[in-house]
């Protein structure tokens, strides 16, 4: 029996088209597919940890071996200040932001070619793979964070009420990633040697933000420049939230998160702009 328009028994039908408006991002298909997003999280969650020795401990061990290394290298040998804090938690603070980051940016930059079968199969937001992989190295910082809270208790250092802006700097390091991880993830399908440059991309970043280092050490006529940096503003806000040390300047916090708005605004158009070609390229 036909179906026709008419017929109560025809079945709704959904008609996929590629958008033709440059600013028409249509985020509220993000949270229709909301599952979807949950199911990507917690797979790559499950899959980092399976058959591993140590487990979710790799989250701790590996800010804590950095952790050491700097406090010997540039605590102990090369005496770099810590703005009177202990070296260990100064430079702790800092690689709690700093290593969700580069996880955040290792596995979004990738994630489209990573998820090929995926693509091509069926119709989703393809906008949830680099967030899953954006969102998913919060489990590590969250394990993190509480070796740092056992660092502060052992060196006698009382949180102050900035915790409790600690989620708005966890907020902008996603969204830092995610403005990234959508440049790199949509280049990477194209062109495939830009997987290749993200892990030197990440550590040429590191040594290009304060986590070694103090903003202090900054010339003041070149901080404004140097808080283009989007994670700058990001690793300065943990410092103050966390350990309460002097006060930043806010206005590195304020550039810094403005030149992360710029990109994630620019990375979802041109992410938006690809999206119709992936499954064809990848």
């Amino acid at each position: 029996m036909e179906l026709t328009a008419g017929n109560p028994l025809r079945k709704p039908s959904t008609v996929i088209q590629p958008r033709k408006r440059l600013f028409e991002l249509d985020l509220n298909e993000i949270w229709s597919y909301r599952e979807l997003l949950y199911f990507l999280v917690w797979r790559d969650v499950l899959v980092r940890y399976k058959q591993t020795v140590i487990g979710i401990s790799w989250a701790v061990l590996q800010p804590l071996l950095t952790m050491a290394i700097f406090a010997i290298i540039f605590g102990k040998l090369a005496n770099i200040p810590s703005d009177g804090k202990p070296y260990p938690v100064f430079a702790f603070a800092a690689l709690l932001p700093w290593n969700y980051f580069s996880q955040a940016l290792s596995r979004s930059g990738t994630s489209l070619v990573g998820e090929r079968n995926l693509i091509t199969k069926i119709y989703f937001p393809r906008l949830l793979i680099p967030l899953a992989a954006s969102v998913s190295p919060v489990v590590d910082l969250f394990f993190s964070f509480l070796v740092m809270v056992a660092l502060m208790m052992w060196y006698g250092i009382i949180p102050t009420l900035g915790l409790l802006i600690l989620p708005l700097f966890i907020v902008l390091a996603l969204l830092t990633a995610l403005a990234v991880g959508l440049w790199a993830s949509a280049l990477n399908v194209k062109y495939r040697d830009v997987g290749h440059t993200i892990p030197f991309l990440v550590q040429a970043w590191m040594y290009a933000s304060p986590i070694a280092y103090p903003v202090s050490m900054i010339p003041e006529k070149w901080r404004l420049l140097y808080s283009l940096n989007p994670m700058v503003g990001v690793i300065e806000g943990f410092r103050w939230s966390m350990l309460g040390s002097e006060r930043p300047d806010f206005l590195i916090i304020v550039v810094s998160s403005a030149v992360m708005t710029v990109m994630l605004i620019a990375g979802l158009l041109y992410f938006k702009r690809m999206e119709q070609d992936f499954a064809d390229i990848i």
